[in-house]
């Protein structure tokens, strides 16, 4: 769940006031003297720096954080890895409290990213490696051995050829049959297969646990590849339907009521909750289909 950035407090006032200035020098070009037609212009240039947000900043302050939290995490160097983009459409809002990071998934390329205040969003936000770094750290190069020369009066003789090495392979899944935008995958759909690592996409998906409770959004053909941005997560819990809701796990004893859900949830997505009997509200965390733990 992703915040929209509003307008600061001074682009409101300021749009206003330009479009009621412009309005009367329409209106009234007689009463308007040439050097105070330049004023409305002054203030259009206003308007345009207040209609102008700023999510780059927050984003590359985000960027920031995340960064620094996987050069930790995965023992990198700055310039060994980047992100992939995220959606154009995706902005981000000031989180009031330190941002939550972590690796939800067993392949660790994938960083969850949450803030737990005010306003509550998520996103997920994916390691592009540079070529020859992997997430156990850079590997270190290798420099080549210096043959010394041959005397002259002997004759040289090449050397050999090295026999091949083998090629370096790597996990993928791919879909057992063709899977159309929309279906919601089940592990007896996909398959693990090991191929070589050249040509396959750094964002393809290694294990079919990284997939369980995902939704295809784009039709994929058998046996090509499936990547991070091919499947997202499936809507477990939606809006009117009842949810099994669980309490005190934590504490050595747990409870479990039924309760209502008031929005549409996703896996680890917060969603509020209606309990019908008393009417109250209440937060969940979804945890799988028709099932939420209280927060």
């Amino acid at each position: 769940m992703h915040a929209v950035i509003k307008p600061t407090p001074f682009q409101t006032p300021m749009q206003v006031l330009c479009h009621c200035l412009l309005g009367a020098v329409a209106a009234w070009p007689g009463l308007v003297r040439p050097w105070m037609r330049a004023i409305p212009w002054l203030l259009l240039l206003g308007c345009a720096y207040g209609q102008t947000d700023a999510p780059s900043g927050v984003q590359n302050k985000l960027l920031s954080e995340v960064s620094q939290w996987a050069q930790k995490i995965h023992q990198l160097e700055a310039d060994q890895f980047s992100f992939a983009p995220l959606d154009a459409r995706v902005q981000v809002q000031t989180c009031d409290r330190p941002l939550v990071m972590d690796l939800p998934f067993a392949t660790r390329e994938t960083v969850r990213v949450r803030c737990l205040g005010s306003p509550y969003w998520q996103l997920y936000m994916r390691l592009v490696l540079k070529p020859g770094v992997t997430l156990a750290g850079a590997p270190v190069a290798v420099q080549p051995a210096i043959v010394p020369a041959a005397p002259t009066s002997v004759p040289v003789v090449p050397p050999k050829a090295p026999a091949s090495a083998p090629a370096v392979m790597r996990k993928v899944v791919v879909a057992k049959q063709l899977l159309r935008s929309g279906t919601t995958v089940s592990p007896d759909m996909l398959e693990e297969q090991e191929v070589p690592v050249i040509g396959v996409d750094l964002q393809a998906v290694t294990s079919v646990k990284d997939l369980e409770n995902g939704e295809m959004v784009r039709d994929m053909q058998a046996g090509i590849p499936l990547r991070s941005h091919d499947v997202r997560r499936a809507i477990l819990v939606k809006l009117g339907q009842v949810v099994i809701l669980t309490v005190g796990q934590s504490s050595g004893f747990a409870i479990s009521a039924r309760v209502e859900a008031l929005q549409d949830g996703r896996m680890g997505e917060q969603i509020r909750l209606k309990n019908p009997e008393s009417g109250r509200i209440l937060s969940g965390v979804v945890t799988g289909p028709n099932a939420a733990r209280g927060l």
